[in-house]
């Protein structure tokens, strides 16, 4: 499998980064990035997933979840913006993708 990133940007991107890479069936790393420092408070960070272990429509339900999540603030922590990048070079906001795209993504 070739890589895909994720970028993450906000004042919790870190924890935000770390709860992505902590879901079952995703195997990755990920850096924190010092574009994002010319932004007062703002962290950013992007996170490389090398590896998914099961089908990619039950991880990108979990990624819609998690995201989700941090969007609706329920977790207290706060995210401004993901974009995902295929192994293709194609790009997807997660702010209005679809669980079908979010797959496609994945599996493209």
């Amino acid at each position: 499998m070739a890589e895909i990133q994720l970028a993450i940007e906000g004042k919790d991107a870190i924890a935000a980064t770390e709860a992505l890479l902590a879901i079952p069936g995703i195997s990755g790393n990920y850096s924190v990035s010092s574009d994002a420092a010319e932004r007062e408070g703002v962290t950013a960070t992007v996170a490389t997933i090398v590896g998914i272990v099961g089908g990619a429509i039950a991880i990108a339900e979990q990624i819609r979840k998690w995201y989700q999540e941090y969007k609706a603030k329920q977790s207290g922590k706060r995210i401004e913006k993901v974009l995902i990048v295929g192994r293709n070079g194609r790009r997807l906001l997660l702010k209005d993708a679809t669980l079908e795209e979010i797959r496609q993504i994945l599996e493209s």
